[in-house]
């Protein structure tokens, strides 16, 4: 399966981290966050790497080159930060089925294979990891409300009044008809091409989003602090359990 890695934000919240740098080549315990991201996917059997550069993208191509642990990698650019729909819509000609895809400023110690199995073995149209947070901490995250049967019904991005706690966390699979949801997005009242605005699209036209629950942990990499815990739970090789009991 192929996976697009979205790494073309600024990272203006991680500075000064990302003063002369991307912020997909932050490091965080020794290894910038885009190599975490890559070797996930290797783990899920990625067969290219479609990834979306825009500010400094030479630092990254630079880094990188054509190919990480012998998959290619394809490099997209995204010329302005109009949002992830619009980042997602210039990997569109290079994909050819169902794919994964992640944000480039997580990392990800959890069940990611279990998202990727189901978008396989069932053929649902979509499904997500999410996670629950506090509700003082949704408002930074596309929230996700889901039926008795697990499937989202509805995803509002970085709402002021969150209807749930229940957040996506970064790593998703896709079929192309999203695609064709990005092309119908407006934007948002932020001005940017919303994903979440894209997968409601879905929805309402009848396709099945699965969420899938953690089980681990991630970290959403948006300030220094949070590369900083990235990092002692990476050295400290913390597990499930212990992340569950820390977050509760």
């Amino acid at each position: 399966m192929q996976a697009v890695v979205l790494a073309a934000g600024k990272g203006t919240r991680l500075r000064p981290l990302t003063d002369e740098k991307p912020k997909g080549l932050v490091e965080v315990d020794g290894d910038p966050i885009l190599t975490h991201c890559f070797d996930r996917l290797l783990d899920l059997g990625a067969t290219e790497f479609v990834v979306v550069v825009g500010y400094r993208k030479e630092d990254i191509i630079d880094y990188y080159g054509d190919s990480y642990g012998d998959v290619p990698i394809t490099y997209c650019h995204q010329r302005e930060a109009n949002g992830l729909a619009h980042a997602l819509l210039t990997t569109e000609e290079y994909i050819d089925d169902d794919f994964m895809l992640i944000l480039g400023d997580n990392v990800f110690e959890a069940n990611l294979a279990d998202v990727v199995r189901r978008q396989t073995e069932e053929r649902t149209d979509a499904a997500f990891l999410v996670e629950e947070v506090p509700y003082e901490d949704a408002s930074r995250f596309g929230v996700c409300i889901t039926n008795d049967y697990g499937e989202i019904t509805e995803v509002v991005e970085k709402p002021d009044d969150p209807p749930s706690n229940l957040v996506m966390t970064g790593f998703y699979t896709f079929s192309p008809a999203i695609f064709h949801a990005c092309h119908l997005v407006q934007p948002s009242d932020r001005g940017e091409y919303e994903l979440s605005d894209a997968v409601d699209l879905l929805i309402r036209s009848g396709r099945t989003i699965d969420a899938i629950p953690l089980d681990g942990w991630r970290i959403d990499v948006g300030y220094p602090e949070d590369r900083d815990e990235a990092e002692r739970r990476l050295q400290e090789g913390e597990t499930a359990e212990e992340a569950e009991s820390a977050s509760g």
